[in-house]
């Protein structure tokens, strides 16, 4: 079905960069870009797929369902996102609050050209349509000039970010929360507000520069579908299938970054022995071990690390790895489906989480706190989690971005809104900055 053929670079880097902007001809393009941080589960160092053959574009009713059918039938790469209201395919659940962005619950396409980047190897998989333009593409990539990052024109003028909630509002929505917890009703439950500015434009990949350069993380992504972009600059896996194996990567717990390399140290213990932060981490991956036992083989979900600390460029983040073994008859799709959407971004009880949060929040998050991602043609997966990240809807010149927090029985409302404005602070930067 593809072509394939592989080169060796002399400069990476160089090429990445020439790569991503050769990229941004086409309507459907995803970029995948690990940035070259160290991780045990990885496949490529960067991806990109575009130029779409087939797509599938649909809101949640029968969501995962419509992706099954379409990922049996084309058995091929396949790249796309799933929006964190397919929660409505799954669950009895609503997403009526405001919309402003306007993308499709969900949306894969198959690509006419891929390129695959490991080390200094590159693999280029074309479907047998256009397999004749390999050679000339490489070409025309490899001489091409690259242009230095921010000399473009800035299309519009100032960016004003609006606030979706007041700083008094949230701290009411998370007493709320409080209560809900009191009460039992959950233990713990994400809840996140929106930073927004209308009638506003940006250079969508001079965007994703900046901010991809302030973060450097693990599973950053430009991605296009027409005139609708995901800017993203996410430190979270949600979930990766290899072969039989399942592996979920929740984050739960965040400590700002010191300059001062003693206080810096200090701030990763201080993480790391918080009980608070330790909590809401064990809460999470008490779900996700009774998630993924939904399509596990028996006695296979296992706990690899628990509240471990990874150092990312502006935050230390507490991570836990979790993961099972499944039956070769399981659809890859089915344990996407039955660990859908993410504990991290949902809370526990899930359901209850989910619903507590959609009464409480005042925008839908569509992509945001969904995940996005790739199939390869023998079923395997990996796909992020939409967090850290600027969406943006060109046609309607709306610029979103949202940032949440867990909220535990601990959560002191003030201490919850500085670390959402901690990580508001790079898209808000990046935006702002922008001028």
């Amino acid at each position: 079905m593809r072509s394939v053929q592989q080169y060796t670079l002399e400069d990476f880097s160089e090429f990445k960069t020439k790569l991503l902007h050769w990229g941004q001809q086409f309507e459907e393009a995803i970029w995948l870009d690990s940035n070259s941080y160290s991780q045990q589960y990885s496949s490529y160092d960067a991806v990109l797929a575009v130029d779409a053959f087939t797509t599938i574009k649909t809101d949640y009713y029968n969501g995962f369902d419509t992706l099954k059918e379409y990922q049996g039938l084309t058995s091929d790469w396949i790249f796309g996102y799933l929006s964190y209201d397919l929660k409505n395919d799954t669950e009895d659940l609503i997403s009526a609050n405001q919309d402003e962005l306007c993308f499709p619950d969900l949306y894969f396409f198959q690509p006419k050209k891929l390129f695959l980047l490991k080390g200094n190897i590159l693999e280029m998989h074309y479907l047998r349509m256009v397999d004749d333009e390999i050679e000339e593409d490489f070409k025309t990539i490899s001489e091409s000039l690259i242009l230095k990052k921010g000399t473009i024109e800035k299309p519009c003028g100032k960016v004003k970010i609006s606030l979706r909630i007041t700083k008094d509002e949230y701290k009411e929505k998370v007493n709320e929360m409080l209560a809900h917890i009191h009460r039992g009703d959950i233990y713990e439950a994400n809840f996140c507000q929106e930073f927004f500015a209308k009638n506003s434009c940006i250079d969508p990949l001079q965007t994703y520069y900046h901010l991809n350069d302030i973060s450097k993380p693990p599973f950053a992504t430009f991605f296009r579908m027409n005139d609708h972009y995901l800017l993203s600059a996410s430190p979270e896996r949600y979930l990766r299938k290899e072969g039989e194996k399942i592996i979920s990567q929740p984050i739960k717990g965040t400590a700002k970054r010191s300059q001062d390399i003693d206080e810096d140290t200090r701030l990763v213990s201080d993480l790391y022995n918080d009980p608070k932060e330790r909590s809401e981490n064990v809460m999470i991956v008490d779900l996700v071990r009774n998630d993924l036992s939904r399509t596990a083989t028996k006695g296979s979900v296992t706990v690899e690390e628990l509240c471990k600390v990874y150092s990312f460029k502006q935050v230390h983040q507490m991570i836990s790895t979790v993961t099972s073994t499944i039956d070769d008859t399981t659809s890859p799709v089915d344990v996407i489906k039955t660990t859908f959407p993410m504990g991290s971004m949902t809370g526990a009880p899930k359901i209850s989480a989910m619903q507590i949060i959609e009464n409480l929040e005042k925008s839908k998050r569509g992509l945001y706190s969904g995940a996005v991602g790739y199939f390869t043609p023998d079923g395997d997966f990996d796909f992020n989690v939409v967090i850290r990240s600027i969406l943006y809807n060109e046609e309607r010149q709306y610029i979103s971005y949202t940032v949440g927090g867990a909220i535990t029985a601990k959560s002191d409302p003030d201490k919850e809104y500085e670390e959402c404005l901690l990580k508001a602070k790079a898209m808000r930067e990046v935006l702002e900055g922008l001028q």
